[in-house]
């Protein structure tokens, strides 16, 4: 290749794959210590509880619905009974829930892990008792119904800490295990037998505390359904299928409210056609990717409201996204460095780009393993300044002058600073980052506005 610019840009570019590849590899890494999170997380979920799905209560009653069948075997008429089991669900007319969520970092490791003490109040209302007896299904058939349940189902029953049954203001005992061929984790106690005998409205009142991991949903089973949910963790991520109504965040933590109707949500006949309750995902998708929605949830589950008491700075989340603009960094300096050995015609062998652009990516493996041992901002400034010394160090000897240098320190130390701001912005770090590099292409077209890139000769010479 005769012309040397043309060699330059080829050995650059080359240097670029190199970088490239390199921070893919720092990315990796990334990746690998956000699996150990994931995995101290279930950890702690295996040894404490994990999320919880709050189903209830529900009463339920087990028939046995017999009837006669006239059989002809060998020209003998015989009569035979035969039999069906059936198991009728009836949902609360209205379903009130008022709780508080007390939160708690535990640490597994190197990781912390946020838990909670979920302390709650729980208030449930039959209209009608007379619809929980099934209807026959066959003539002339005889019903045989067990004594009615009162059911509350969870996800993890080693979360559970207390609960209390009362019904007009008398506890009611409660045994392990619900009864329920589908919700089987949980309690459930008789239904008293002057409650399912008075024909009024049935009226109960559950106390609990309920322990789990990260996150907690409710189940909507009402045909009137009100939530009211409070905490002292600044950062919820409300999810599930339903926002919430009213809500407040502060840094002092948030107060959420839903109101759903049987109309808005499928939630009943969810549980009435034994749809599953399904465990949110392990894998931190919403942290990943920055957007703090949270996870999909698959479609035949039954329907919930889910809160998640996620971290934003999560230090593996920062540092992933902080390692995304480590290919724009490169660019960016290798392109600060050009331009000064273009205007000031100093020559910059392509080793000297190379080392400048190992010191860049060295800055995000510092950052990763300052910030898993001091606070995220301690971590980031610890590692940027170790990178703008040594590179200002460095730049003043490459370019032949203490003051560019200085300059190309500063600017990178304003890189730095830019994407310190991304990081910390949710919703408007696209606008940012989009203003902030089109103010750097701007101040690079301004500088070589009056460079003849036709103007090179074989000595690498330029006119303007």
């Amino acid at each position: 290749m005769k012309n040397p610019v043309l060699k330059k840009l080829a050995t650059l570019t080359a240097i670029v794959i190199l970088l490239m590849l390199g921070l893919m590899r720092i990315e990796s890494v990334v990746r690998d210590r956000i699996l150990h999170r994931n995995l101290a997380t279930q950890s702690v979920a295996q040894s404490l509880a994990g999320p919880q799905t709050l189903l209830g209560p529900l009463l339920h009653m087990a028939c046995v619905e017999s009837w006669d069948v006239i059989e002809t075997q060998r020209n003998e008429r015989k009569l035979t009974e035969r039999r069906q089991e059936r198991t009728h669900t009836l949902v609360p007319s209205e379903l009130k829930f008022a709780g508080e969520a007390l939160p708690q970092t535990l640490r597994r490791g190197l990781h912390p892990v946020q838990t909670y003490l979920l302390k709650g109040n729980i208030q449930a209302r039959w209209n009608d008792l007379a619809t929980l007896r099934p209807a026959p299904t066959e003539k002339n058939s005889r019903m045989q119904c067990g004594t009615p349940i009162v059911m509350l189902a969870v996800s993890d029953t080693r979360g559970l800490r207390g609960v209390q049954l009362l019904h007009n203001g008398h506890a009611q005992p409660l045994k392990a295990g619900t009864f329920h061929p589908v919700y089987s984790r949980g309690l459930h106690a008789p239904l008293p037998a002057d409650a399912s005998q008075t024909g009024a409205p049935l009226e109960l009142e559950l106390q609990l505390e309920l322990a789990g991991t990260e996150q907690v949903a409710l189940v909507p089973l009402g045909e009137h359904t009100d939530v009211h949910l409070r905490s002292a963790w600044p950062h919820p991520s409300f999810g599930g299928q339903f926002l919430p109504t009213e809500r407040e965040v502060r840094p002092s933590g948030f107060d959420a409210t839903w109101r759903l109707s049987a109309l808005a949500t499928t939630a009943a006949q969810d549980v009435l056609s034994s749809k599953p309750l399904c465990a949110p995902s392990w894998r931190e998708e919403a942290d990943i990717d920055g957007d703090g929605m949270g996870s999909n949830e698959p479609a035949n589950c039954v329907q919930s409201i889910r809160v998640r008491l996620m971290d934003p700075i999560n230090p593996y989340t920062l540092a992933d996204r902080a390692t995304k603009y480590g290919l724009l960094f490169v660019v960016l300096t290798f392109v600060a460095v050009g331009l000064v050995e273009l205007l000031q015609r100093r020559a910059v062998h392509p080793v000297q780009y190379l080392l400048v652009g190992c010191a860049l990516s060295a800055f995000f493996l510092l950052l990763l393993s300052l910030s898993e041992h001091l606070a995220f901002a301690q971590a980031y400034a610890l590692a940027s300044a170790a990178c703008i010394v040594l590179l200002t160090y460095y730049a003043t000897h490459m370019l032949g002058h203490w003051l560019r240098g200085v300059l190309l320190g500063a600017g990178i130390a304003l890189l730095y600073g830019v994407l310190f701001v991304l990081l910390r912005l949710e919703q408007t770090a696209l606008v940012v980052g989009s203003v902030a590099l089109f103010a750097v292409l701007t101040t690079i077209m301004v500088l070589t506005r009056k460079v003849n890139w036709y103007g090179f000769d074989s000595n690498n010479k330029i006119t303007t």
